[in-house]
Parts: structure tokens; sequence; C-alpha cells
């Protein structure tokens, strides 16, 4: 069950995410990433962090833990940002907490060059990723963190951000559960991801009873009001039915060509030797921000 606190302490808005998440304090003394109900993004985006964040976890990947966060925007009314304190207003209620990773770093293409990832755990956040439609795990936004980044303990890899996955919600009837996508791209793509050794081990953990666990964790006041059903349980029962006929029918789906560092690097390089051509004089002055070495990245935390 997620549990329920209550946000006493307004940090800090996060500006990195489109969704401008809040980094909160609560009464059970737990730093939080809050996701507003409020935001552009809608209450969709907080069902797929839940379902998608919860089947993560029950599969044995790394990922925080997930609160609902009861916010009061009072608490937060020291906000200079009028659109932040607007997106609070319209957020009073329950929202998605995510727990803070103190001093975590994002995965970046810089951090991919020397941090190791095992072929297997590779394969397995591939197979979540291709299961639950998340094409938004690439190697230009990974929506990875390496934590922790003190300590005895090595750092691990943590998948956080999943709020545009479940594609499939936001035009029901009309998306084949067992499609195909394109991860080509993925962000861990060029660590041979061991694909068909995760599919066998993770496919038959995603049951029908797991599913119906995991939907029955969101809220109903975020299912309601969904086109095309009467009830929060319907909705429910419309996620089990699609990722339990996708999760059987993984043989249609799954991911298996992924280019190498080398490739990528070949890729890219004529991807932006195409848009230099197309571009005017003065532009093609303008410097590559996104080629510095890794010492000189920002490690900002970006947990939105």
């Amino acid at each position: 069950m997620l549990r329920d606190v209550t946000a006493v302490r307004y940090v800090t808005p996060l500006r990195s995410g489109g969704s401008v998440p809040g980094v909160v304090e609560a009464d059970d003394l737990g730093t939080y990433v809050v996701k507003f109900t409020g935001s552009a993004q809608g209450r969709k985006a907080l069902v797929a962090e839940v379902i998608v964040g919860e089947l993560a976890r029950a599969l044995g990947l790394r990922f925080p833990e997930l609160v609902l966060v009861h916010f009061d925007p009072a608490i937060a009314a020291h906000e200079p940002h009028q659109e932040v304190r607007e997106l609070h207003t319209a957020s009073a209620g329950v929202n998605l907490g995510m727990d803070w990773l103190p001093d975590a770093r994002d995965f970046t293409p810089q951090v991919a060059q020397v941090f190791p990832v095992d072929p297997l755990e590779a394969g397995r956040i591939v197979w979540l990723d291709a299961l639950t439609v998340n094409v938004d795990r690439t190697v230009h936004s990974s929506n990875l963190m390496v934590w922790p980044t003190l300590g005895v303990a090595p750092p691990k890899l943590w998948l956080i951000d999943h709020g545009a996955a479940l594609v499939f919600h936001h035009r029901w009837g009309t998306t084949d559960p067992t499609k195909a996508y394109d991860f080509r791209h993925h962000a861990l793509g060029h660590y041979g991801p061991d694909v068909r050794t995760a599919d066998a081990e993770l496919r038959p953990k995603v049951t029908e009873e797991l599913l119906r666990a995991i939907t029955d964790e969101v809220p109903d006041a975020w299912l309601a009001d969904e086109p095309g059903f009467d009830t929060p349980g319907e909705v429910r029962r419309a996620y089990v039915d699609f990722l339990l006929t996708r999760a059987r029918s993984s043989a249609t789906w799954l991911p298996t060509d992924f280019p190498s560092r080398e490739e990528l690097a070949a890729e890219n390089a004529r991807r932006a030797e195409r848009t230099q051509q197309g571009r005017p004089d003065w532009l093609k002055r303008v410097p590559d921000l996104h080629g510095k070495p890794a010492a000189e990245q920002d490690w900002s935390v970006h947990l939105g």
C-alpha cells in the first residue's frame, strides 16, 4: 500500500522538469519530490508513475518509494513565482511524492562512458520500458539516477520519472497491445541488454493478481471521469487487461536491435551534419554545449 503523508514544509520547485515538481518535507520526517495533480501533464502522468513505478519495484528493479502526499498550498505561500503558486492552488489535496535521493547524479552520456551496467540489468530495464511503452528513457534523457554517490556502498542505477509511459491510456481502444516500438536509442542500448533472459525471468511475474494489486494503489479521483468508462474500477480493469495481454505477447514486441556506441556516435554525427547544413551561417557559429567533458558537467539532481 502507498503510505499517506502530509507535507509540512515546502522546500523548492524543481524547474528541470516540465511538470515543475516540488521538494517537500513531510510529517513522517521524509523528504519527497512531489508531482502535482494540477500540472500540465495532468493526472494520467501520476497514474503512469504509480503503475510503472510499483511494477518496477515488484519486478526487483530499484525505484524510490512512492507516497500519497496531502498538500496544502498555504505551506508554499512564500513561493515567489506566480505560475508555481497557481500550480499549487490547483493541486490542493492528494498528490504523488517520490522519495528524494540526496546527491544523486543524472545518468548522462558522460556518466554512461565510465559507469558499468550488467547486460542483464540493462535487459530488465529495457524489458520494463518496452512492456509499459515508456519511450522516454533515451541516451539524451535517461530518466535514470546513479545513487548513492558517497559511502561504502557502490552506486547503483535507480529508475525515475515514468509519467510519459502507458501511452495507450491517452487513446483507449486504438492501440494494439502487441505493437513493437523503436528502442534502438534506449539509454542502456549500448550495454548489450540481455532482453531475452530478462523476458524469460520477468514475464511470468506479471500476473493478473499483481496488476490488480498495483492498479488498486491508484486513487479513485485520478481515474474518475475517464471518457468511455463508468467507474474507476472499469479503468483499472482496462489497465490490467492491456498490460497482461502485452506481457503474454512479448515475443511480438521484444526489442533486440541496439546500435553500438560507435554506431550511435556515427549516427549522431550524421544528424549533426544535416542540422548544420540547414542552419544560417550565424547559427553555425554557436558552440556545442552538449559535448563538454564529464568534469565540466553539472551533476544537478533531476527528478522531474
